[in-house]
């Protein structure tokens, strides 16, 4: 399973929003959704920015918590982003 899936499966757990919620809040099929949480296919770049939106409307702290288990260290702290803006 791809690191989205594994974000995505453990955000949905925690703060109790259902597959399908995430789904008709992005205008998708649930079977999409579900595809990324059993691991079958990992969401784009561009698709990571709509779960993000979609999870920020449902439950805001649902939305940070997956952008930090997603993203992990880079957003762990100032430095590390100070470090990739100098870069």
């Amino acid at each position: 399973m791809g690191k989205a899936g594994e974000a995505l499966k453990q955000v949905l757990a925690t703060y109790g929003i259902s597959q399908n919620k995430l789904a008709v809040t992005m205008g998708i099929r649930r079977w999409d959704v579900g595809r990324w949480v059993h691991g079958l296919t990992d969401p784009t770049g561009e698709t990571i920015v709509e779960i993000t939106k979609a999870l920020k409307g449902l439950n805001s702290d649902a939305a940070l918590e997956f952008v930090k288990l997603y993203l992990g260290d880079i957003v762990q702290g100032g430095e590390d982003l100070q470090h990739l803006e100098e870069e």
